[in-house]
């Protein structure tokens, strides 16, 4: 049986908080849709845990909801959930 990460590889843009960051920063990365607001978060290119400490880790599943900044509505990661 295939893989839900192997039948959906397209990937949606999520935001994800750095950690002991005091302006409260969201770091865009990559996330594969799994399914009823869940999504499993992708590294960036350049992702280095040693420069940033994100709240939630590449390949963790988290729930997201959508946020709205500027007028512009946006996906964030706000539980993890695997």
């Amino acid at each position: 049986m295939m893989h839900k990460e192997e039948r959906s590889m397209n990937t949606v843009e999520i935001y994800v908080q750095l950690l002991g960051d005091e302006e409260g920063t969201l770091r865009p990365t990559q996330a594969i849709p799994w399914g009823k607001n869940l999504y499993k978060i992708l590294p960036t290119p350049d992702y280095d845990p040693e420069d940033e400490v994100w709240e939630f880790l590449p390949g963790s599943i988290v729930r997201c909801e959508t946020q709205n900044y500027q007028g512009r509505d946006y996906l964030r990661a706000i539980e993890k959930v695997a």
